[in-house]
């Protein structure tokens, strides 16, 4: 049965919608629940990123205390998106006043959450991304950190950071490279092109579409077919770390190039995600 755990309350984490199955051992996380009484932006707020790494670090800990075999941890959306990405109103901001601190701690937040979820939150966790609306940028960079992508149809996926002279820093090309060529990760980074689901599928950079609306069926196949086969599930979770994990140092020295490149961008660069906020803004305030 489904119940939100009594250690964990909304008013702690009011990004997030929190549902645990403890007896099955299954951990939902969706996000954005807070802009379903109060809109705003999909993306990764600092809020947003705070409330994901403090739940992740306390849902560790519980599962060593549990003694968890084979945790599953599936990231969600409230939205109709998946995520947008970065906050660009921040990164303007933080651009523009030359506040490089800020802008390297909140990168390094993000950071921090992403590899979490790829580490299985140190606890080998299967940690799985159900992307039932689009994903772009660090969105995407989210829902490739997880170890199984379910994306119903209809979702588009991309990383257009190069729209204003940037890439992406938060894990994709590392995550990436986990799945595809080194070669044409770097062409998705520089060509900034949005996929459909369908499309990754073929690229190998997602695992599963289904039809839309039946993302949620989709998740609970994979988990059972996880839980039938318990321990090589297991197994192949110890042999992905061992043979390709990303390290947390690699992903940090990778979002430093980020900033450093972020700072050097010009009023033109800056323009561009002005536009987008705004278009972002005008998508969230229309009627659904």
């Amino acid at each position: 049965m489904s119940a939100i755990h009594p250690f964990v309350r909304p008013h702690l984490h009011p990004t997030l919608r929190i549902t645990e199955e403890t007896q099955r051992d299954v951990y939902w996380i969706h996000m954005h629940a807070n802009l379903v009484e109060q809109p705003g932006r999909p993306c990764f707020s600092s809020g947003l990123v705070d409330d994901i790494v403090n739940y992740q670090r306390n849902l560790a800990e519980r599962l060593v205390i549990a003694h968890a075999q084979s945790p599953h941890v599936v990231l969600a959306s409230d939205s109709d998106v998946f995520n947008l990405g970065g906050d660009l109103d921040l990164f303007c901001r933080l651009i523009r006043e030359g506040d490089r601190p800020r802008l390297l701690d909140y990168a390094q937040r993000c950071v921090r959450g992403v590899h979490a979820f790829h580490a299985g939150l140190g606890v080998q966790a299967h940690s799985i991304a159900l992307v039932q609306g689009n994903a772009l940028g660090g969105g995407f960079e989210a829902a490739l950190s997880c170890h199984t992508i379910v994306a119903e149809e209809g979702a588009m996926m991309g990383l257009p950071e190069v729209l204003f002279d940037l890439f992406p820093g938060m894990g994709a090309y590392s995550f990436m490279c986990q799945r595809i060529s080194p070669r044409l990760a770097e062409k998705i980074m520089l060509e900034g092109n949005v996929y459909s689901a369908r499309e990754l599928l073929a690229m190998g950079l997602v695992d599963r579409v289904v039809p839309a609306g039946e993302g949620v069926a989709a998740v609970e196949q994979v988990i059972r077919e996880s839980k039938r086969i318990p321990h090589a599930w297991k197994a192949m979770r110890q042999v992905r770390e061992v043979a390709g994990m990303v390290p947390l140092h690699e992903m940090m020295r990778i979002t430093e190039i980020w900033v450093d490149t972020a700072m050097q961008l010009g009023e033109r660069s800056l323009r561009t995600m002005d536009r987008l906020v705004r278009a972002q803004g005008r998508r969230t305030s229309e009627p659904s």
